[in-house]
């Protein structure tokens, strides 16, 4: 690893679903087959993509432009995820590696909910890449909020401004949590502006964790 990337921070914090991990596509739609059951609404492959991927930023506001009840469909969506299938369905980036190498705290704050990111994080034995780790309710607050990123700061005692720091996510929402925290930010852009809709811009805007490296 280069040393002028890594040594220019004192710490990094990182998003999870999409930035170092993802899942399979299969299991995607199956999910989604089974929650518009649920609702009685169909959801397209587009619609699943753009929820699954958060590729519109905030999931709950597009829920509600289409007509959507955030709150019953969330019930639904966490009602049919088994956490041991999806751990076995969702697979590390390559360049996702990279974290190993940092010698820095190193954070993860992530909308994934608790009960299916441990299993997860079990499942592909990276649960010693990070010194804490926080997965967003209500309670914590969501991204781009910052109080979520200011708390897993707390955690690795790198709270105070004294500290350089960056955030690392695939979404608008990761680099607005960034940027409202004061610190730094790198976007992954694993699905390609056309299918995104938009270009995302942060501090550093890569396809690859390798391209900083």
């Amino acid at each position: 690893m280069a040393a002028s990337l890594e040594d220019e921070y004192d710490f990094w914090l990182l998003d999870l679903d999409g930035t170092l991990i993802d899942v399979e596509w299969s299991y995607t739609r199956e999910i989604f087959d089974r929650v518009g059951t649920k609702l009685g609404r169909e959801f397209t492959d587009r619609e699943a993509d753009i929820l699954w991927s958060g590729l519109t930023g905030s999931r709950n506001r597009q829920l509600e432009e289409w007509g959507i009840d955030p709150t019953l469909f969330w019930d639904a969506f966490h009602e049919e995820e088994d956490p041991l299938v999806r751990a076995e369905q969702t697979y590390l980036h390559e360049d996702a590696a990279f974290v190993t190498d940092l010698d820095v705290p190193v954070g993860l704050v992530t909308h994934c909910q608790k009960f299916l990111c441990e299993p997860v994080l079990d499942h592909l034995d990276i649960h010693d890449w990070f010194d804490a780790r926080l997965c967003c309710t209500e309670q914590t607050g969501w991204k781009p909020d910052p109080e979520p990123v200011q708390s897993v700061m707390d955690d690795l005692g790198v709270g105070d401004n004294g500290h350089v720091g960056v955030l690392a996510g695939d979404g608008a929402n990761d680099v607005g949590a960034a940027w409202n925290a004061g610190l730094d930010a790198i976007h992954v852009e694993r699905v390609g502006h056309d299918r995104r809709g938009l270009c995302v811009r942060g501090d550093y805007r890569v396809d690859s964790f390798d391209e900083l490296f």
